[in-house]
């Protein structure tokens, strides 16, 4: 029998000497879902994506992927598995063509290094996997373009062609529209859209427009804790998480849920 969950925490807490970071987390992030984890500053957000994602370790709690606990294992690991993590930092050589940059994500997926003094031939079989994934993200065109000559918003768009490249099971997003204007936060909710499909995201975002228009579940936090869970227009009109945002950011609530 298949788990009813992809991703889920049991009781998940880290503590930073006395101070209670995450409080007794439980998460259940459902397959085919865009999930966001949402909350005011200090809510706890980017601790619990760290855990998620191993480059934190739990104080106390449990991490299940697909039922099977991956709590003692290490970042690289769960990679391996299908979970893999994107938007952290710029994960892409500026000094390498758009391609090559995904070339090389492929080239870890199959387990194997890459070595700069080889020949570039050695790469070539994967030239057309390597387009698809750059068709997918709307940089074909850009294939032969430095990476460094691309605008802020298409080197996003890399950045989750090299993630996709690693064949992920489950998407974890940190903040993907971070410091974008408006043509760039469409342009990067189209493609999270389509990289949606066949997989399960799981967001950090602290556009809320960004998170109405995509995610199918949101769990928001307050002080290290789950406060509420349930679809945007759910949370929008809950006076508790209302509470918790308060001012211009509770007015961005209402906003993007109109």
């Amino acid at each position: 029998m298949a788990p009813e969950f992809v991703l889920e925490t049991r009781g998940l807490t880290k503590e930073f000497r006395g101070f209670t970071a995450v409080d007794s987390v439980d998460l259940r992030v459902q397959q085919g879902h865009i999930h966001a984890l949402i909350g005011p500053n200090g809510a706890g957000k980017t601790t619990v994506f760290n855990l998620l994602t191993k480059f934190l370790t739990p104080t106390r709690g449990e991490i299940l992927y697909f039922g099977k606990p991956i709590t003692a294992m290490k970042s690289n690991e769960i990679a391996r598995l299908g979970l893999v993590r994107s938007f952290q930092i710029s994960a892409v050589f500026g000094h390498m063509s758009v391609r090559d940059n995904v070339r090389v994500a492929l080239q870890r997926q199959q387990g194997n290094s890459f070595h700069f003094w080889k020949s570039a031939r050695c790469l070539d079989e994967l030239n057309e996997r390597a387009d698809q994934l750059l068709a997918e993200v709307d940089l074909l065109g850009f294939a032969d373009t430095l990476t460094i000559e691309l605008p802020y918003g298409r080197k996003r768009a890399l950045e989750l062609a090299t993630t996709l490249a690693l064949d992920p099971k489950v998407l974890l997003l940190d903040e993907p529209t971070q410091g974008m204007g408006h043509e760039d936060v469409d342009m990067v909710v189209g493609l999270v859209r389509r990289a949606a499909v066949g997989r399960t995201v799981v967001m950090v975002e602290h556009n809320l427009s960004v998170v109405s228009r995509l995610c199918d579940r949101i769990t928001v936090l307050a002080r290290g804790a789950i406060l509420a869970e349930g679809d945007y227009a759910a949370m929008s009109a809950h006076p508790q998480v209302r509470e918790a945002y308060l001012g211009s950011e509770a007015a961005a609530l209402e906003e993007a849920h109109a």
